[in-house]
């Protein structure tokens, strides 16, 4: 019996498994980061994992483990602690925990959007549960204030209301099935209100833009824009599938007779829908552009340009983190 050989301590376990360049790459990695099961492991699973990954960093290597074991504790130790700060991160915040959460909710908003308090009320636990996530997921270059999180928290949860019941009061003459789609314009609107609001440090002072080595080349708020476009984009991406496939099949089951005689399915049935759109739309819609996301360095504003020619004239493209 013998042993297998030790793992090289060269694998980069800080770049994700799978090739980042390319949609199908993405769509793997962010597969296993948004993986739910990831919620149901223990402390002590999380523990190990982290072990595993520190101890490998640092060079040492334990007897015995394989390449797909060193990955694994990787994407387990990224889904539930904070890349800059290191610290384990609030359950209901973590990726993995997206399209649980995001079922019930929109499960929910889809579900009661007929009554004013229940349109109000959805639209808030869903404000609020994307503060957490927001929170949760943020840069660690740019920490947030509890201000700034009021501010954004209370400007997407009006934005989103008062769109819900603008529209709500807009469809009572139009065709029922348009009705269905208020909740999805409003989560829409406040996602283009919440994120650039939760990230307007960003927009002020500019994120940090880098050369493909890694090395800081200066903060650039024209990167900013561009990395909060696009997260906005894969937000409401991942909100569209969900929101839109299921009022189309629960408006045709609504006239059956199958559902007249069992009311009570509507709300499970429902979510259990928006639960298979989310599944497949959350990873796909966050491999939507790259996570290390980059830019033409004549796209940035004229002082970071003069800043970045003074070190490298010949360089061509920077590099920054879009954030998720």
């Amino acid at each position: 019996q013998k042993m297998p050989p030790s793992l090289p301590a060269t694998i980069n376990i800080r770049e994700p498994r799978w090739d980042q360049s390319t949609f199908q790459g993405r769509a793997k990695h962010f597969f296993m980061v948004t993986d739910p099961r990831n919620l149901l492991l223990s402390g002590a699973t999380l523990e190990e994992a982290r072990r595993v990954v520190e101890d490998y960093r640092a060079g040492t290597v334990p007897p015995g483990l394989t390449e797909d074991q060193l990955w694994r504790a990787k994407y387990i130790y990224d889904s539930a602690f904070h890349p800059d700060t290191g610290e384990k991160m609030l359950l209901v915040g973590r990726m993995s925990a997206q399209v649980p959460m995001n079922m019930t909710i929109t499960g929910c908003m889809l579900t009661f959007y007929r009554t004013t308090p229940a349109v109000l009320f959805w639209q808030w636990v869903n404000q609020s549960f994307n503060a957490i996530v927001n929170y949760t997921n943020r840069s660690g270059d740019a920490p947030i204030t509890p201000s700034q999180l009021g501010t954004a928290y209370i400007s997407a949860t009006t934005g989103a209301v008062v769109t819900a019941l603008g529209l709500k009061s807009l469809t009572k003459r139009l065709p029922a099935i348009i009705g269905r789609y208020v909740p999805f314009a409003a989560v829409a609107a406040a996602n283009c209100i919440n994120i650039p609001l939760m990230r307007q440090r960003e927009l002020k002072l500019g994120i940090p833009v880098t050369d493909e080595n890694g090395n800081r080349l200066g903060e650039s708020t024209a990167a900013a824009q561009k990395a909060i476009f696009q997260v906005v984009v894969s937000r409401i991406g991942m909100a569209a599938p969900a929101m839109a496939i299921p009022p189309v099949i629960m408006n045709a089951l609504e006239k059956r007779a199958f559902l007249k005689r069992y009311p009570y399915l509507n709300a499970p049935l429902q979510v259990g829908l928006v639960g298979l759109c989310l599944v497949f739309a959350t990873p796909l819609c966050c491999a939507l552009f790259p996570q290390k996301s980059s830019m033409a360095v004549s796209r940035l504003e004229p002082e970071v340009q003069a800043q970045i020619r003074e070190k490298d004239p010949w360089l061509e493209t920077v590099y920054f983190n879009k954030g998720l």
